[in-house]
């Protein structure tokens, strides 16, 4: 099985009256029901455009917290779903539906496997 990261834009997300976005949102929830009666659901978020961004940079050898970085529109993260699936097939099969429910595109990538799931020599 492999992780992927199946995520949308802000700037993807059509501007919906409060209906049509009770109706994606009631679609979202059967979604990941069915997700998780698939066994394929790990996890599923928006972001917050209202909390505080901040970066992280221990290059110095001490943490050094900065504000920002400010990315631009195009670059915001609105939101995301984490899927465990067997491969990319089927990882794009559950984003197509995620793309369905919401009514906005997907961006679809595998993560990279995880220390602890690494094979030692």
């Amino acid at each position: 099985m492999a992780e992927y990261l199946i995520a949308f834009n802000d700037e993807w997300v059509p501007d919906y009256t409060d209906e049509e976005l009770r109706e994606k949102g009631q679609a979202v929830r059967a979604l990941i029901a069915e997700m998780k009666a698939a066994g394929v659901f790990i996890f599923t978020g928006g972001l917050d455009d209202a909390a505080p961004v901040f970066s992280v940079d221990a290059s110095s050898g001490t943490p050094l917290v900065t504000d920002g970085p400010f990315a631009e529109t195009k670059e915001h993260l609105g939101g995301f779903a984490v899927v465990d699936v067997a491969d990319e097939q089927e990882a794009r099969f559950w984003a197509g539906k995620i793309a369905l429910a919401c009514g906005w595109p997907q961006e679809v990538r595998r993560f990279r496997v995880r220390m602890d799931q690494q094979e030692t020599s």
